[in-house]
């Protein structure tokens, strides 16, 4: 009896965190993809080329990068909390002062949000993988890996709703001249969250007993597993192609006349609209296909949605292009991460760390080189190629059986 009231309790508290996790996504979504619809907006206010403005994004993924990897040292350490809620404060922090003043302190507040969201992400998606799987390392696949795929997913439901709200209530409030109000609201909701999850029972840290894998470095582990170095790849480059378009998307909107420049700050929302959608129906779509043909399907129609968006005459076949992108990008994550920690177990806590740092510094990279490449061609089309690319490598690294 006390071991079935034990087991209750427990599924009251993973719940309990699954919720929490699923909201501090929302606003993670917003402030992971801010600088998209807040791109034309900011060149325009601080007088910006394109290569500075992708200084922007490349800020943020560095400052992401070390948020990630002072998540990793926290979660060995003591566990899912203090990642948890300092990654909402330092979010809070960053989105209040971006508007306030000079390009100085943008960057500034763009660095100390990128912060909080390389404290977050991993944090998060570890925590709901964990909890939804049972943390049980090993096979290639097993009776929950569908379960975890389908929580993750679900989450990252919650990070593309942000990511939507974000583009509507930007060019909502830009138009309004109440920049600021969403900005400062943003903040303030997130340090209200922190106060309310302070208490939550969040897994310990785990012992040297319990993760054996974890007691030797990540770096070790790249080095002596191929799949690895697979996972490796796809932490890099997807993160990179999907931040790269929704990133640069408005911009290269903008350019398209003057029918396109009406349109720039809310065309990131078309993208991240599509992925969320898939993403809610994600759950579902998993219980009938097996994860590796999604993937193959869902980079393939990525690429054909890309190509479509940069070839396309008119704005109507651009927005058509990014809804087949965004919706074929909208699972492809979640699983990546839910393959992460069934493959790894709690072990996936300390490569994880690597993982995510990947998942940093590929879209820091991509997004800057895409400004960098439109900047010497004086061409964004050709600066959105390298994403092309990116998911052209991604299809032909899940054609093989990893």
């Amino acid at each position: 009896m006390a071991s079935v009231q034990t087991e209750v309790s427990r599924s009251s508290s993973n719940r309990k965190l699954v919720l929490a996790g699923q909201i501090a996504f929302l606003p993670t979504g917003v402030l992971t993809t801010l600088l998209g619809p807040m791109l034309p907006i900011l060149i325009a206010r601080w007088g910006l080329n394109d290569a500075q403005a992708g200084d922007l994004f490349l800020v943020q993924f560095l400052a992401s990068l070390v948020g990630v990897q002072l998540s990793g040292i926290l979660l060995a350490r003591w566990g899912f909390r203090p990642a948890f809620l300092l990654g909402l404060l330092l979010m809070a922090s960053g989105v209040a002062t971006i508007y306030m003043g000079s390009l100085g302190l943008g960057l500034a507040s763009v660095a100390t949000y990128g912060l909080g969201l390389g404290l977050m992400i991993p944090t998060d998606s570890l925590l709901v993988a964990e909890i939804s799987g049972g943390a049980v390392a090993g096979s290639r696949a097993s009776p929950e890996a569908s379960s975890r795929a389908s929580a993750v997913s679900l989450l990252n439901f919650f990070w593309g709703a942000g990511a939507v709200l974000c583009s509507l209530m930007v060019a909502w409030t830009a138009a309004h001249q109440l920049l600021p109000f969403f900005l400062g609201s943003v903040a303030l909701f997130l340090v209200l969250l922190a106060l309310a999850m302070r208490n939550l029972p969040f897994p310990v840290a785990a012992s040297a007993a319990e993760s054996p894998a974890s007691a030797s470095s990540s770096l070790r582990e790249m080095a002596k597993s191929p799949v690895i170095w697979l996972f490796a790849a796809v932490f890099f480059l997807y993160p990179g192609a999907e931040t790269a378009v929704g990133g640069w998307i408005g911009s290269y909107v903008s350019r398209l006349g003057s029918r396109g420049a009406a349109m720039a700050s809310i065309m990131p929302a078309f993208f991240w609209s599509a992925l969320t959608v898939g993403r809610a129906f994600g759950t579902a779509f998993l219980r009938h296909f097996s994860e590796r043909r999604v993937l193959r399907a869902g980079y393939a129609a990525a690429t054909a949605g890309i190509g479509l968006m940069l070839w396309a005459p008119a704005l109507a076949g651009v927005i058509g292009g990014a809804l087949i992108a965004g919706l074929s990008f909208s699972t492809l994550y979640p699983i990546t991460v839910a393959r992460l920690s069934q493959r790894f177990g709690i072990a996936a806590r300390s490569i994880g760390a690597g993982m995510f740092s990947l998942a940093a510094i590929g879209p820091a990279l991509i997004s800057w080189m895409v400004g960098l490449i439109s900047h010497a061609t004086g061409s964004l089309r050709a600066g959105l190629l390298l994403p092309l690319g990116a998911t052209v490598i991604l299809f032909l690294v899940h054609l093989f059986e990893w």
